[in-house]
């Protein structure tokens, strides 16, 4: 399992982290323009002032990089710099330089080491761990890709400060999935310091990545390749938001508001099939009201999308199988399930309905 460092500046501490994981001094940094500009400097000297020779990349800051054509541009680069499996590849940004980075270092010269260093929340606490990664086709987001694990994730948290709120509050989506999903004291103690941590305070902040990151590489740990349906439950709420990034273009919603949108129609989902009560419907959608997400913008086009063709959309959902949808649901709060049963159509549109009704 990759160790998971929380380090403020993490920055100064690639030399010894590199020594203690065998990691050759030799990196190509991958940035977007947007981590480039922020933190690009600042890793660089960093790297240079400890020894690493570097050979650096950067790609436009949108999740259009995520493609075939960004990938073979970025191996051509590689190729021209005389980059080989000796070296290793440092993602810096997002979740979208996390997962181009880590499917080019899963694919160049058969798989080199990837070191995801995350600068967003969602990719603090989500796509930086567990070793998914992957790249979109026309067709669907992230059909295309591999398992493979970082040697390291490095966690800095004062990266967060540099986020504008959207973001931020993007980014809570996958925080407070965790709590729903495995850990009722930590939905507790998101719903008691939400503004805190939105904030970006300290040790609120830093107790809320620790957690989630920790929660991710348990559950990651027990079923790596999803084969008992425990990794799974990381998807709550993402199959109704994968459809609702692939009817927005993959542009017009983060994808935080598209999941915590998402996980608004999975708790009702949940009520529906009657594994949650009352009272979790109510405690669930309280602690989801405090998100941000609902800009005027993001609130009106989920309330005008179409149930239907919210459905039709997730059914490029990657994550089906045998054409059904699959659908993490919760039996209450902390604890999650994978619905063993494909779910009747019209269930599931009542439930978006439901969700629109109460966005």
């Amino acid at each position: 399992m990759s160790e998971i460092i929380v380090s403020t500046p993490v920055r100064n501490r690639f030399e010894e982290l590199f020594h203690n994981h065998n990691l050759a001094k030799k990196t190509v940094a991958l940035f977007d323009e947007n981590t480039r500009e922020l933190f690009g400097n600042e890793i660089l000297d960093a790297l240079n002032l400890q020894g690493f020779s570097v050979f650096e990349l950067v790609v436009p800051a949108r999740e259009t990089s995520k493609s075939f054509r960004t990938a073979y541009r970025l191996y051509t680069q590689l190729i021209e710099a005389d980059v080989d499996r000796s070296w290793n590849l440092l993602a810096v940004g997002g979740g979208v330089v996390g997962d181009l980075g880590g499917y080019i270092a899963a694919s160049y010269y058969r798989g080199i080491p990837v070191i995801q260093l995350p600068t967003t929340l969602l990719a603090m606490t989500d796509s930086s761990i567990g070793g998914k990664v992957a790249i979109n086709h026309p067709l669907g987001k992230n059909l295309i890709g591999f398992f493979h694990m970082p040697e390291l994730v490095l966690i800095d948290p004062a990266y967060l400060k540099s986020l504008p709120q959207r973001e931020v509050y993007a980014g809570m989506a996958e925080v407070v999935k965790y709590g729903f999903i495995a850990d009722a004291g930590f939905l507790d103690y998101i719903d008691r310091h939400f503004q805190d941590i939105v904030a970006i305070k300290d040790p609120f902040i830093s107790e809320a990545v620790r957690t989630s990151a920790a929660i991710k590489a348990d559950v990651v740990e027990k079923d790596f390749r999803e084969q008992s349906g425990l990794r799974a439950t990381l998807n709550f709420g993402h199959t109704f938001a994968h459809g609702l990034e692939k009817l927005a273009d993959y542009r017009h919603i983060r994808h935080g508001e598209a999941v915590a949108l998402g996980m608004v129609c999975a708790l009702h989902l949940s009520r529906r099939l009657e594994t949650i009560s009352d009272d979790d419907l109510e405690r669930g959608l309280a602690i989801l009201n405090k998100f941000r997400l609902s800009t005027r913008m993001v609130k009106k086009r989920f309330k005008d999308v179409l149930a239907t063709a919210l459905l039709e959309s997730m059914h490029s959902d990657k994550k089906k199988v045998d054409k059904q949808l699959r659908f993490v649901l919760l039996e209450k709060l902390g604890k999650a399930y994978l619905h063993p049963e494909p779910i009747e159509s019209n269930i599931v549109i009542a439930a978006i309905e439901d969700a629109k009704g109460r966005c």
